[in-house]
């Protein structure tokens, strides 16, 4: 056996640790529930570990054992579960490989000098090291299923910790927390009280699925035949095991048998949130086989909601009672990975592995059931409680919209749910229904303009006809948006038409009639001018025109229907593919008096160098407009000044 060996903290470990030590947190019955979790998910993998190897379970049942020394000050949470290695307590104790720790202490560090949400230790997965809000010292024993030794890990929270080789009698894991004094003024309570204890697990922990248990001090009286005490008998103490939770899987018990709080404390189980769900869908796939499933939509997005390359929990499996698999993506499609919650099958195999998942037809159709039932939920959520939709946009709208891009699922089901900003509101959002009931006669299409954000958008050239002539224009700022529209299909028979793409023909045939006879003269007027200005920006742009869009601004650049946006190439290009410099259209404002004067210009001298020097300024403007980048910084600002001195001498 070797001797026991000093290790330092991770960096960050050590700043968790800190933080713990010196606790913000107001409610610190929480590392309770997050030891009973971590065992609750190491008699999971013990017992997934048993379908393959029928050695796995102990003697024993499996169970979760509360131990306390009121003398010592000390409460242990002991599990027969699968255990830990040595390297094992070494990377998940002493070492944090997440991308969200960093995250965690930055919100921490914000929080400074304040009661920090407690949400915050279960979002980031950082649960363990709750326990130093209430230890002084905290001692982990454990041996891994399948190996003789077991492994003690010690720490007083400071620089580091203590690991050595130690006896273990079978496999789990036993944690130590040697308590601090019980201090009312700090929220500490008395940990070793059985009354504290039990409330606690009441609270948090009554739906894990395996027993509770703790042995409990009753008071008892010898009494006769008759359950009467008898003569001079004296009230003794003993000793009874008690099981603390009720263990029932609470997907199996009728709604109307679960309360809203018993919902919300197996959702903060599962999920390791600590906000409350912002909906619970309780659903029942019946016919030739059945399975059941309990579903929870966060009310606020996890930190690593963007992020790939993280595991998140998503669905948790379980096939007859039987815990398969923690996060089973395949019964949930991407754009819905926000979801949460346990399906349980009836008619899958135990052995079923990621392989048998991805083809089994059972599985799939427990995913159609499951979006359908999720979909029809959010669909309800907006018609009947728009805060709470609004809500839920907020946190998941971009998400959410992912869906249209997936050519498995339907888009008449997502087009609905989607809501929009939108130059007919200031802050509301809209939703495409509602735009189309605000549609003009005979409009047929629905208007819309990408861009960064709602200010960069709304300064846009390309609006200005459609708001002089009162056409609503949809403001889409996600990044998300500059894909969907390019392929999604009509909505109510009204197809999706970019204002910054293509020509512009708005109001009845009558006025378009004659906005395109008025536009055909004034190109006869400015077609020499334009084929100038065309020929010095003939690497730029692949044609100069009159425009319909424009009222006020005198010039703007425009694609070809099914060209490519600026902002979708910029996005292309951050990702590394190589997409080609595309030329677009140049369009002049006719009725600008910038137009007028460069015609003189150029009636006076069709050579003169100052044109050139105008049509570069005149597509450098364009592109600021719209927010794109220039190719040539430095070259626009000098060309300005000099123009800016010409004109003022």
């Amino acid at each position: 056996m070797t001797a026991a060996v000093k290790h330092a903290f991770q960096a960050e470990v050590q700043q968790l640790l800190d933080l713990m030590i010196h606790s913000l947190y107001s409610n610190k019955d929480i590392f309770l529930r997050e030891l009973i979790s971590n065992s609750s998910d190491a008699l999971d993998k013990l017992r997934f570990e048993s379908l393959t190897r029928t050695d796995a379970l102990p003697e024993k049942e499996l169970h979760i054992r509360l131990e306390v020394s009121a003398k010592d000050r000390a409460l242990t949470v002991d599990d027969n579960g699968i255990g830990m290695s040595r390297q094992e307590v070494m990377e998940h104790i002493g070492t944090i490989a997440r991308s969200g720790t960093k995250e965690f202490l930055k919100l921490a560090r914000e929080h400074h000098q304040q009661q920090l949400a407690p949400e915050l230790i279960g979002q980031f997965g950082v649960g363990f090291y709750s326990t130093f809000m209430v230890a002084d010292r905290v001692t982990i024993l454990t041996r891994r299923f399948g190996e003789e030794q077991g492994t003690r890990w010690e720490s007083a929270g400071g620089g580091g910790y203590t690991i050595e080789d130690a006896d273990r009698p079978e496999p789990g894991t036993s944690v130590t927390l040697h308590l601090k004094p019980e201090d009312s003024e700090d929220g500490l309570k008395d940990y070793t009280s059985e009354y504290v204890l039990k409330s606690i697990v009441r609270k948090y922990s009554n739906f894990v699925a395996y027993p509770i248990r703790m042995n409990v001090e009753l008071k008892e009286i010898e009494r006769d035949e008759k359950g009467k005490p008898t003569d001079g008998a004296e009230e003794k103490t003993v000793v009874q095991e008690e099981t603390l939770n009720s263990m029932k899987a609470i997907w199996t018990r009728p709604r109307s048998e679960v309360s809203e709080d018993e919902y919300k404390e197996f959702y903060k189980h599962i999920s390791h949130d600590w906000h409350d769900p912002l909906e619970t869908i309780s659903a029942k796939l019946e016919g030739n086989f059945e399975a059941q499933a309990l579903l929870f939509v966060p009310s606020k997005a996890p930190f690593d909601l963007y992020s790939h390359h993280t595991t998140h929990r998503g669905i948790q499996l379980y096939v007859k009672r039987v815990f398969i698999m923690d996060e089973c993506k395949e019964v949930m499609p991407e754009y819905l990975r926000f979801v949460r919650g346990v399906v349980d099958s009836e008619g899958l195999s135990l052995n079923v592995s990621r392989e048998i998942l991805q083809q089994d037809r059972q599985i799939k159709a427990i995913r159609n059931f499951l979006v359908k039932k999720v979909l029809e939920t959010l669909k309800d959520m907006l018609e009947k409680r728009k805060e709470q939709y609004l809500s839920f946009w907020t946190e998941f709208g971009p998400i959410l919209k992912q869906g249209l891009l997936d050519w498995e699922e339907k888009q008449e089901r997502l087009l609905p749910l989607l809501l929009c900003q939108s130059s007919h509101h200031d802050k509301d959002l809209t939703t495409l229904q509602e735009y189309v009931s605000r549609m003009r006669e005979g409009q047929e299409a629905v208007y819309f303009l990408t861009g960064s954000s709602r200010e960069t958008v709304e300064k846009s050239p390309h609006l200005e006809a459609f708001r002089d002539k009162g056409y609503e224009v949809l403001y889409l700022v996600d990044p998300v948006d500059e894909v969907w529209v390019e392929r999604v299909a009509p909505f109510e028979g009204k197809k999706f038409q970019s204002v910054g793409k293509g020509e512009v023909e708005l109001g009845s045939e009558e006025d378009k009639r004659k906005a395109e006879q008025a536009r055909k003269e004034k190109e006869k007027s400015f077609k020499d001018l334009m084929d100038c200005l065309k020929s010095h920006l003939e690497e730029d742009v692949k044609e100069v025109r009159l425009s319909n869009r424009l009222t006020s601004s005198a010039v703007c650049l425009v694609g070809e229907a099914h060209d490519l946006s600026p902002q979708l190439e910029q996005m292309m290009r951050r990702m590394g593919q190589d997409v080609p410099k595309s030329k677009r259209i140049l369009e002049l404002n006719p009725s600008h008096p910038l137009l007028q004067k460069l015609q003189t210009i150029f009636d006076q001298d069709a050579a003169t160098p100052e044109l050139r020097d105008y049509s570069r300024l005149l597509y450098g403007q364009a592109l600021l407009a719209e927010g794109s980048p220039l190719a040539d910084p430095a070259g626009f600002s000098k060309l300005v000044a000099n123009l800016m001195a010409k004109a003022i001498g």
